[in-house]
């Protein structure tokens, strides 16, 4: 079956970010001119989802705007004949069927999950997860839902992250020897590095069997007092297969301040109309001067 709808909880406080995420959302902190949040949409469209629900709370209504219609801004950049301009801000209106619905309280990922139920029925669907942009030729949403077509299970995005970074992500353990895409024995939220019995991270990408929904209603807040997402997927791992899929890909955790600032200057050094000049003010920069 193929995978149309995309689900992206936007919930969070962006605590990370603070002080700028007090008011703004940090989904909408830019990679140089684009939120990051339309680098995740944008990824969906690419790999052929139709509809997509962002999962937002209280003080997230900058998202809505900037996917919807601004019609003042259009009229001034028609009178003032940028046209390019104003074809890129229509394109974003007409990116794809974006709903929303707001998660009333901060209950967990798995929460969040839960709250896409009525909008997803009985499909599967991808959940991007926007602290992860990936840059990658194919789209990695994409490559996993190829994967889904092959297996006909959830399939979960995950690279290696080293043993030294493992206590950030969701751990895999797995039976089978490594390979492009292994089933899914156990996953361990947050382990340490004692704990881990790999360093193959879950990263912020999932194709998901609608069989997770009576998972999640049935299932216990965890760790943080919160209904953990990947508390379900261990339950659902019991039950039926669930496969880790080594992307192909750069991720970048732009939750984090130093990945947000590395995604920034590759994406801007990726770009024709800004690479040589960052490139020519890197290789003058001289710190000691400051």
């Amino acid at each position: 079956m193929q995978v149309k709808k995309a689900v992206i909880p936007a919930a969070g406080l962006g605590t990370r970010f603070l002080p700028v995420s007090k008011a703004l959302p940090k989904e909408m902190l830019p990679i140089v001119d684009k939120p990051t949040i339309q680098y995740v949409i944008e990824e969906a469209v690419a790999a052929g989802i139709e509809d997509i629900l962002i999962i937002t709370g209280r003080n997230k209504q900058a998202i809505e705007d900037h996917f919807d219609r601004s019609i003042e801004l259009e009229l001034v950049l028609r009178q003032k004949n940028k046209n390019d301009d104003l074809k890129n801000m229509q394109q974003i209106s007409d990116l794809a069927n974006i709903f929303y619905i707001r998660q009333k309280e901060p209950l967990g990922l798995g929460h969040a999950v839960l709250c896409a139920r009525q909008f997803i029925g009985n499909e599967p669907f991808a959940v991007l997860l926007g602290d992860d942009v990936i840059h990658a030729r194919v789209p990695c949403i994409g490559q996993m839902a190829e994967v889904y077509s092959q297996k006909g299970n959830t399939v979960l995005g995950v690279q290696q992250v080293g043993w030294e970074n493992i206590h950030k992500y969701g751990a895999v353990e797995s039976d089978e020897n490594p390979g492009s895409a292994v089933r899914v024995k156990r996953l361990t939220e947050k382990p340490s590095r004692e704990e881990a019995k790999s360093d193959l991270a879950v990263l912020g990408r999932y194709i998901i069997d609608p069989d997770i929904f009576s998972i999640l209603e049935n299932t216990a807040p965890g760790s943080g007092g919160e209904i953990q997402l990947t508390d379900a997927l261990n339950t659902l791992a019991g039950r039926q297969p669930v496969w880790a899929y080594t992307f192909e890909g750069r991720r970048y955790d732009v939750g984090d301040r130093l990945g947000f600032l590395e995604a920034t200057i590759e994406f801007a050094l990726r770009r024709e109309d800004l690479a040589p000049g960052l490139k020519a003010f890197l290789a003058d920069l001289k710190l000691d001067q400051f």
